[in-house]
């Protein structure tokens, strides 16, 4: 076994493989950028080395840095987790040219499945089912218009480099397919440095289910089912293994051609084997084709640990050591049901927009697996993935294990940054997800009542007017002169307090009063328990009560702030200005490209809010902006006249 290790990445994940190489007695070292100092990962590793910049062109992805790294420590082998280079031939053959372990699969594996189309014709040899479409290598518009026209509309645009969701388009008529492929092509170009695309049928009613599969470099075997079906703009939102409805037939038809698959590569280490499955008639061992392999570790491996038993990053430290495979198929065997919900830093009314800020407040619930990079005071930081946590639950039934996830997420408390907390809430107990009715449309057809905003219970109200009056810790209210008092308070809508003593306030809002009594086990209102908490930080009050609600805290000398108007186009989220469509004095439409930002490698388009004439262009391509920032500028009625 290792003595020391490398970790060549950041967060969540950083912080997973750290975890059990300590288990297992190794030791780790940690590579951080400027942006990283005081990370969570570098805290727990036992070494950290400074490799560059807060772009992660000028860190995290500067192979050459993390190799001198890994030698002037004296560790032994690098650990890519996932993302940055961890899928990089080129930074495997460096790290063994070095004299190194990559802790991950071979180049030419790597190689094997790095490009979809080439991919799709190797799983077609070794008997892999593969959707019907074109994998060529001719990326002429009019042909591949062609090839989607053999297809048949509707087909999905995808880039051959691409993954989370980037590079890819559904085109349902042919007189939009142009649009979309250039689109898609761009996008694919920045993320990848790849412009290729392959095109695939769309399937109608589709499922994402993944198999784990684990090598030694000769025999694989597979570690069951995932179901990753539940996204939106094709990345994953809520994981669960095994997946609901699931067949023995099935099962034992995919796992066996995700095994074909990885044999097929003499693939070494943790992979994944991605399928699309056509549900339109419940799963069939006939409506499965290979999507893709992903040659490392999976954001959502904990799902098939919680059900199997076994620590995938301990596996692949013993047979990047040299060890054979830990386990044989038959030792293998499903325990239970497990999901997983990823908490991101976003907000989801605004269309899901990467969010930034300090974590002012961090709680996570007891009884749940929390696979988290960060801590309370941490900042969210605009240069990567804005992922909080993990959160992992298993329970002995689907039913249990979701009932579980929902209390989960309910009791979760973050304060200081925008979350999606709420919209994972309302996906837990989505009444079809709770069925099992699942396909990768089901948050798209749902949408609106999937993020939309409950009105604050009135116990979360009456708690928060009585956070405003800075009686939450119930200081102030054990005695009163002469008798009760009553207080205004500047809330909206308006309240009033009367403190009556003994931890007891009255709160009337809109004509009706609550008691609030302070007790030994927290606030009760009207006479019901309600187990709240409070945070209250600058001009908001969060009150955590079945859910995180949020209201502006009463301060007179606070200023109004003017909001956008129509004529100034705003950053929506920390972001590269990609690009500049107009320059001053041009006119241009109601819904006309102004810009293209880029933030998170997605492309969001700024468009004009009416028509009018340019009045400034404030930016240039290239400009890193936060989020707020004016973009465009046009010119008022009268000024352009």
């Amino acid at each position: 076994m290792f003595r020391k290790i490398l970790i060549a990445n950041r967060g969540e994940i950083a912080c997973r493989v750290i975890d059990s190489a300590r288990r297992m007695g190794v030791a780790t070292v940690a590579v951080y950028s400027d942006a990283d100092l005081g990370a969570r990962h570098v805290a727990m590793a036992d070494e950290a080395v400074l490799i560059g910049g807060p772009a992660p062109k000028d860190s995290y992805l500067r192979g050459d840095a993390i190799i001198a790294a890994a030698l002037a420590t004296g560790a032994e082998a690098i650990h890519p987790g996932y993302g940055f280079l961890s899928e990089n031939p080129e930074f495997v053959d460096a790290v063994e040219a070095a004299g190194l372990v990559f802790i991950g699969p071979s180049g030419r594996a790597i190689r094997a499945m790095g490009l979809k189309d080439a991919a799709k014709a190797l799983m077609t040899e070794a008997g892999v089912p593969v959707v019907p479409g074109y994998h060529g290598e001719n990326q002429d518009p009019e042909h591949l218009a062609g090839a989607a026209e053999a297809v048949g509309y509707p087909v999905l645009i995808k880039a051959v480099a691409g993954g989370g969701g980037k590079g890819m388009r559904k085109v349902d008529r042919a007189q939009d397919f142009a649009a979309a492929l250039a689109s898609a092509q761009g996008e694919a170009q920045t993320a990848f440095g790849n412009p290729a695309v392959l095109i695939e049928k769309y399937v109608e009613k589709p499922r994402h289910i993944e198999v784990q599969v684990f090598g030694d470099g000769t025999h694989a075997v597979h570690l069951f089912e995932r179901d990753c079906s539940l996204q939106r703009r094709h990345q994953k939102v809520i994981e669960e293994a095994p997946a609901p409805g699931m067949t023995a037939e099935m099962r034992q038809a995919m796992g066996q051609a995700a095994v074909r698959a990885a044999e097929a590569i003499n693939y070494k280490g943790a992979g994944t084997i991605e399928f699309i499955v056509d549900a339109s008639e419940g799963l069939r061992p006939d409506r499965f084709w290979f999507m893709e392999m992903n040659t490392r570790l999976q954001v959502e491996h904990p799902v098939t640990e919680a059900i199997t038993g076994v620590d995938l990053v301990e596996w692949q430290l013993r047979v990047a050591a040299g060890e054979a495979l830990p386990a044989r198929q038959e030792d293998l065997a499903i325990r239970g049901h497990a999901f997983e919900a990823r908490l991101y830093a976003e907000d989801v009314p605004a269309g899901f927009l990467p969010a930034t800020g300090t974590l002012a407040h961090l709680r996570f619930a007891t009884g749940a697996r929390i696979e988290t990079g960060v801590r309370p005071g941490d900042t969210i930081s605009p240069w990567y993935d804005p992922m909080i946590a993990k959160v992992v639950v298993h329970g002995p039934t689907r039913a249990v294990a979701l009932a579980s996830l929902a209390r989960a997420l309910e009791q979760t408390e973050v304060a200081g940054t925008t979350t999606n907390l709420a919209f994972l809430g309302a996906l837990a107990r989505h009444r079809g997800f709770a069925a099992g009715d699942v396909d990768t449309g089901l948050i798209g057809r749902d949408l609106d009542a999937l993020v939309h905003e409950a009105e604050a219970p009135l116990a979360a109200r009456a708690l928060a007017a009585l956070a405003a009056a800075g009686l939450e810790t119930g200081q102030g209210t054990g005695f009163a002169l002469w008798g009760a008092l009553r207080r205004s308070i500047a809330f909206d809508p308006p309240a009033y307090l009367r403190v009556e003593g003994s931890g007891r306030v009255a709160v009337e809002i809109e004509g009706a009063e609550h008691i609030c009594e302070l007790r030994t086990d927290g606030w009760w209102v009207d006479g019901a328990k309600t187990g709240a908490r409070f945070h209250l930080g600058g001009d908001e009050i969060t009150v955590f009560l079945h859910g995180a609600h949020r209201f502006a805290r009463p301060d007179p000398l606070a200023r109004a702030s003017q909001g956008p108007t129509s004529d100034l186009t705003l950053a929506p989220m920390p972001g590269l200005v990609k690009a500049v469509f107009v320059r001053p004095g041009q006119q241009v439409a109601e819904g006309d490209r102004l810009a293209i930002l880029e933030a998170m490698k997605m492309e969001h388009t700024m468009l004009a809010a009416r028509a009018g004439t340019v009045a400034e262009v404030l930016v240039s391509e290239g400009s890193q902006v936060e989020a707020g920032a004016a973009l465009i500028r046009l010119a008022e009625e009268e000024e352009a006249a």
